[in-house]
């Protein structure tokens, strides 16, 4: 007579491990999605060079004042990956700068195309022990650029170099990629479209 007793505390006992078990899970699920933040920055910052500011266009990651004592030679180079029909070049090939204070450097991209192109910058920083102290606080790699058939464009960038550079880091070179997005090329509206475009056969 005792066997119902029996099986339901075995059950109940059951159904607490698998309660166990679903918080275990769903508390392993919240600290591995938490973890993603810190580890994109990493990956950004150790791994591309991009050092990223507290928030898009902020300056707030370098707090030390300027270090007027020390100049920094700054190189520049763009390319364009193969598929994107653009020509895309710094306008000043170095620049001296002292660490700490806020600069701006210029590229022109040109869309040899006679449609409109989506394109996507993407930065590096040389050499490998200078990542994470080039610090960019407006670029225009931080959104995708759209140029119509024929544009061409200046596209600034602002940037502090950290105090904190190495001191046997003399010359940094800031690059740039820029790549063809397909995606959202495809999905430009037909008014984005040139006319002779349009009403070619």
């Amino acid at each position: 007579m005792n066997a119902p007793a029996h099986d339901d505390a075995s059950l109940a006992a059951a159904q607490r491990a698998t309660l166990r078990r679903i918080l275990l899970v769903a508390a392993g699920s919240f600290v591995f999605a938490f973890s993603m933040v810190p580890l994109y920055r990493v990956a950004c910052e150790k791994v591309f060079g991009i050092k990223l500011a507290s928030e898009a266009g902020s300056a707030g990651s370098v707090t030390r004042a300027p270090d007027v004592t020390r100049t920094v030679r700054v190189q520049f180079d763009g390319t364009v990956n193969s598929q994107l029909p653009w020509e895309f070049k710094p306008l000043q090939l170095e620049m001296d700068v002292v660490p700490g204070k806020q600069y701006e450097a210029q590229y022109v991209a040109r869309n040899f195309a006679t449609m409109a192109t989506v394109g996507h910058a993407s930065p590096s920083i040389a050499p490998v022990q200078a990542n994470g102290y080039f610090v960019k606080t407006e670029c225009f790699c931080f959104t995708k650029q759209t140029l119509a058939g024929g544009e061409q464009r200046t596209m600034p960038v602002r940037f502090i170099v950290d105090p904190d550079l190495p001191a046997d880091v003399g010359t940094l070179t800031l690059s740039y990629t820029f790549f063809l997005d397909e995606t959202a090329t495809a999905q430009l509206a037909p008014a984005d479209v040139p006319a002779a475009a349009r009403s070619a056969p």
